[in-house]
């Protein structure tokens, strides 16, 4: 019996997560391995919502961290989606028990447009 546990945990983005599944996808192909219907359908859905390389999405977020009111949470969050509009944006700061003000959310639209 095989006992699986976690040895290391770090937060990464879904282009960085889109990456990762590729690698493993070519490997699997390599050793003839069969993909199992999760890994399948999880390659499909990275590929899909990705919206920008690893190394953007990853510099989005250290950019998103500089805010006054940013958490790493929610960085990781903007880069995953994307937002380019101040309702999309507000849908990700609606659990936050404060809210943005107009150029708050216009300025973090404009870093992710830089990077987009």
């Amino acid at each position: 019996m095989k006992v699986k546990g976690i040895l290391s945990e770090e937060k990464i983005t879904l282009p960085e997560l889109k990456e990762i599944l590729i690698r493993v996808e070519s490997e699997r192909i390599e050793a003839g391995k069969e993909m199992s219907y999760e890994l399948r359908k999880s390659i499909e859905h990275a590929n899909q919502l990705s919206k920008t390389s690893a190394e953007s999405s990853r510099a989005l977020v250290g950019d998103l961290l500089e805010q006054e009111k940013m958490k790493p949470e929610i960085a990781f969050r903007i880069a995953n989606v994307m937002p380019r509009t101040r309702d999309e944006l507000r849908a990700i700061y609606a659990k936050e028990k404060f809210t943005l003000t107009g150029e708050e959310l216009d300025g973090i639209i404009e870093i992710v447009k830089a990077h987009s």
